[in-house]
């Protein structure tokens, strides 16, 4: 199991950036090698990726989210990760968004890209094309306010 920490300073109030995070189908215009997700219902998302030639499918529960606070899930089909995003206030139009996500690397192939760091770069060039898109356009696209248990 390989674990990656990221964070980044995003220059929009708290519920502006963890509204825009909730729009999961907006993934694909900042996370590179995600070509589609369909959000199923409040607490189950289906993805499609496409990553170094290599395309997959899998799907995702939700297993807590608090409006301003977190969103935690992992996979429950697929590619076995989870993951929580943590919204932190810093100033009235300053948040941090923190990622921590485990994976496990299929193969020999995401086995060495797991050693040379990959997924953390992808991580962090993730977050820095979601901190461009959120400041961007000053505003959320839309967002999801409900409350999901730990479960």
């Amino acid at each position: 199991m390989s674990t990656v920490e990221e964070s980044i300073d995003v220059h929009v109030p708290v519920r502006t950036a963890y509204n825009q995070w909730t729009q999961f189908e907006e993934f694909p215009r900042f996370m590179e090698g995600v070509e589609e997700i369909r959000q199923i219902d409040d607490t189950h998302v289906h993805w499609r990726t496409k990553i170094a030639g290599v395309e997959r499918e899998f799907d995702t529960e939700i297993t807590e989210q608090h409006p301003d606070e977190r969103v935690a899930w992992r996979a429950t089909q697929g590619t076995q990760h989870a993951g929580v995003v943590t919204f932190h206030h810093i100033d009235d139009g300053t948040t941090r968004v923190m990622l921590q996500m485990d994976t496990e690397p299929e193969g020999i192939v995401e086995q060495a890209g797991d050693k040379l760091g990959v997924l953390k770069r992808r991580v962090k060039g993730d977050l820095g094309r979601f901190k461009e898109m959120v400041e961007s356009r000053g505003a959320e696209t839309g967002g999801w306010r409900g409350d999901v248990e730990n479960h």
